[in-house]
Order: structure tokens, then sequence, then C-alpha cells
């Protein structure tokens, strides 16, 4: 679905801020600027056929062998590479979350089987995909509940997309325990990590013998050399988008008892930083163009995810300013209808 995701500021002409994306963006990057820049004569050459520079760079800070990390042109590359690499097969997603693993896999030939639930998969699932934490509901699943799913079900692969590891505090599985089994993907997103969406950094994590399946269907090239050395860049510069985690997640629930206080909605329990949230009146497509054609706030119209309908939206936490904001320009809305 090229259509329809978050942050769609392009379609609007003065957005300031923007609650439609997940990627958090009060970070600094002047100092990725600055080395970017003395990069740029690199782009005379070709890049690396194969990222190898960064997949290296990576398994020595996750502890892991190179040939368990698979570096993409961010997340999505590596979610397409998997329906590609184990097509015609059938795949179970559990809903509402991100519409690319259905979209992916119904590109490579998969039967797509929606669920709402891990208690019961379906006989004929040879690949399970889950997001966690899940996109757009904030839930993470619980780490001992998954691992005694994912060990009763060898014969299935998990996709785990963990796209927004860094932004919960409950416990996820690591990368070496996913290497460690045989039946486990796991993804992961600098882009999200580091606010990097247009350099399109991702990678996938897991044992030596999927992920060699997974790199047999990767393209020469797909990472471009900026992304490369934006990557190894980021990686040795963690220490300065370090984000205070417990205040964000504190803010958002700030943010989520204000919502809740104005009446008129319903908004789901979330273990990140971004909530989904259910419009008891009004369409959510309507408060979106409201508050970015009045107020230069952008939000996620929801309604497009399997399993939600037109009255839910989503929404990532931003500063306490930008929030106040939002919470005002909402009630207003409310009101008004």
């Amino acid at each position: 679905m090229i259509e329809g995701h978050g942050d769609d500021a392009y379609k609007y002409k003065a957005i300031t801020i923007n609650f439609s994306s997940n990627v958090y963006n009060r970070v600094d990057h002047s100092g990725l600027h600055r080395y970017l820049f003395r990069q740029m004569e690199s782009i005379r050459t070709y890049p690396e056929p194969e990222p190898c520079s960064l997949e290296k760079e990576l398994a020595e800070q996750l502890r892991l062998l190179p040939r368990q990390v698979c570096v993409t042109n961010g997340a999505t590359e590596a979610i397409y590479l998997i329906a590609q690499t184990f097509r015609n097969r059938t795949s179970a997603v559990l809903m509402p979350t991100f519409s690319e693993y259905a979209d992916a896999c119904c590109l490579h030939g998969h039967k797509v089987i929606s669920l709402y639930s891990l208690c019961h998969l379906p006989e004929e699932a040879g690949l399970v995909w889950l997001c966690n934490p899940n996109n757009p509901t904030g839930e993470v699943r619980n780490k001992e509940e998954l691992l005694a799913c994912i060990n009763a079900n060898l014969q299935r692969i998990f996709v785990i997309d963990q796209s927004y590891e860094f932004f919960t505090q409950r416990p996820l599985l690591g990368a070496a325990e996913a290497a460690a089994l045989p039946n486990v993907i796991l993804l992961h997103s600098m882009t999200k990590r580091f606010a990097v969406p247009g350099l399109r950094i991702g990678y996938a994590t897991g044992c030596e013998r999927l992920l060699r399946e997974i790199r047999l269907q990767r393209m020469p090239w797909s990472v471009n050399q900026l992304a490369i050395e934006a990557g190894h860049y980021l990686l040795r510069s963690s220490s300065d988008y370090n984000v205070d985690i417990s205040l964000l997640l504190n803010e958002k629930e700030r943010l989520a008892q204000a919502l809740l206080s104005i009446g008129g909605m319903e908004v789901w329990p979330s273990d990140t930083h971004y909530m989904l949230i259910r419009l008891r009146m009004g369409k959510a497509s309507a408060l979106k163009e409201y508050l970015a054609t009045e107020h230069g706030i952008l939000i996620r119209d929801a309604s497009n995810f399997e399993g939600l309908d037109e009255h839910f939206f989503r929404i990532a936490t931003q500063t306490p300013e930008e929030n106040d904001k939002l919470i005002k320009c909402i009630a207003k809305w409310i009101y008004m209808l």
C-alpha cells in the first residue's frame, strides 16, 4: 500500500507539527549532516554490492556473526525479500498491523490468512508475521508467551518486526536469542531508532540458514553509499541519540489521559510512544483534514488498517507543547460536532 501510510505531509501546504509518523523526530542530526557532507565524493563510485561492512559492524555490536545479519534498504525491503524467499506459501498475519506484510506476501503468491490471536495458528500456515511493538496499537506481546509459541511451532517461520523496539520498556526478543532459534527472523529499523526515514536503513537478524536464503534474493547495490556511511556514523555515535524513554512514555500517558478527558474518544492501551484512538462520533478522515488545513497538524487516519474502521486514527507523542496544541485542537473539533 504505497498510498495510505502516515507522514503524507507532502499533500498539505503548511504542516508544522507531525503526529502521523511513528518516527520520533526530536533529535539533533547536525553531526550526521556534517559527516555525510564530507562523504559526498563517495557518490562517484558504486557502493558495496552487498553492505558487508555495515553488517560486520552491526554483528559486532549485537554479538552475532556477520552471516546472522542482513542489511536492507529499510525494514520494508526485508519484508519483501522474506516474502520472495518463501514465495507461494501460506502466511498468517496478526492483525491489525502494518499493511506491507500482507502486501508483500500477496505480491509473491502467498495465501494470506488474517489472525487476531496467536493461540490457534492455522494448520497450513508456514509463516507467521507479527509486529512487536505492534503498529498501529503499540501493544507488546508477552515475551515468555511468544517464545512458548515459537518453540511449540518449530515447523513454522516467525517473522517478528521489532522496528519500534527502542521505544518500549517491555521485554523483547534479543537478536542473539533469535539467532539461536531455527525458525525466527527479527526485523530492525535504524530508520526508527535514529529518525532517518529518508535514508532507508534496516536489517534482519536470525539464524545463518534463514538469512542465507534471504540474502540470495537481495539485489546488488540495494543499499546506497550514503546510507551505508550514515549507518556506520550512527552506530558509532549512538550515545548522541539517546532519548529518555521513561520521560517519553510518561508524556504519552499524559497525552492519552488528556484526550480521554475531552470525551468522545477511546484510547487503546499502548506499550510505546504512539497510540491508537477511536472516535465515538465523526470520521478520522474529517478530523485529519480539519487539523491539517486549519492548524497545520498532521495525524494518521488509521481506517485503512485491516480490522479497523473509519473512526480510528493514530498519533505519536511529540513535545509537551505540541501535544497540548493537539489536545486543544481536537477538543475544539469534537465540540463542533
